[in-house]
């Protein structure tokens, strides 16, 4: 049996209250194992985000708990929560979130930098984990220089960065041509993808399905199925 990375149960979140209440999750069960790479799928206004910003540390559910390697996230303190989720996962984010100010090197570092590390030793980390998503040429450079696929590796090497167990990844090709997404999600498959490391991925997009290890379909909230691979990309 493969070692659970995430165990949510129960999650529940809604927005608004009485006429104006919308349910966004309801009652969401479901866990994730290290060495596999789950895609979680569904039309816009599933619940989606939601669900990854509840199992992430980034937004308190209503109701229901989530553990990640045995740690009750939302039974922390926020300041513990933010420094859990600041070690142990790494986000990537559907726009980047990048700097415009700060060369890829720094923005890469931001992570090191938050822990304590020294500025030095956060942008020469910064660096070697550019080289590790393809872009070692690309380290003094502002974000704007590049492009898509060159910032999405930017954002994927600063989730990288602290070495973090769990991965995830908020639609990481809906700003990407079709090929230079594909290679994105194989990079991450063959490169990032390990028995220590849990990978989950929301998606639109039919064409990269192949990639997942089980793929969980949501609609209004709820999981409606889970599917599991039968074959991958090579």
């Amino acid at each position: 049996m493969p070692a659970i990375a995430i165990e949510a149960s129960g999650l529940t979140k809604w927005f608004g209250a009485d006429e104006t209440k919308t349910i966004a999750v309801r009652d969401f069960s479901f866990q994730a194992n290290f060495g596999e790479m789950l895609f979680v799928v569904g039309p816009s206004g599933s619940g989606k985000t939601t669900l990854l910003s509840m199992i992430s540390g980034i937004l308190r559910p209503n109701s229901g708990t989530v553990k990640i390697e045995d740690v009750e996230i939302w039974s922390l303190s926020s300041n513990d929560i933010a420094d859990f989720r600041l070690r142990k996962i790494g986000f990537v984010f559907q726009d980047y979130h990048l700097f415009p100010r700060l060369t890829t090197a720094e923005n890469v570092a931001i992570p090191l930098i938050l822990q304590g590390r020294k500025w030095d030793e956060a942008i020469e980390e910064g660096r070697k984990n550019l080289e590790i998503v393809g872009l070692k040429n690309r380290a003094d450079l502002p974000p704007v220089k590049l492009s898509g696929g060159e910032q999405q590796r930017v954002a994927i090497a600063r989730a990288i960065v602290s070495r973090p167990d769990i991965m995830i990844f908020d639609e990481p090709t809906a700003s990407l041509d079709g090929d230079t997404g594909r290679s994105i999600v194989a990079f991450v498959r063959d490169s990032l993808l390990n028995e220590k490391r849990s990978i989950i991925l929301v998606t639109h997009d039919d064409r990269i399905l192949s990639f997942a290890d089980r793929t969980l379909n949501m609609q209004d909230g709820r999981i409606v199925s889970i599917q599991q691979a039968k074959a991958h990309e090579e």
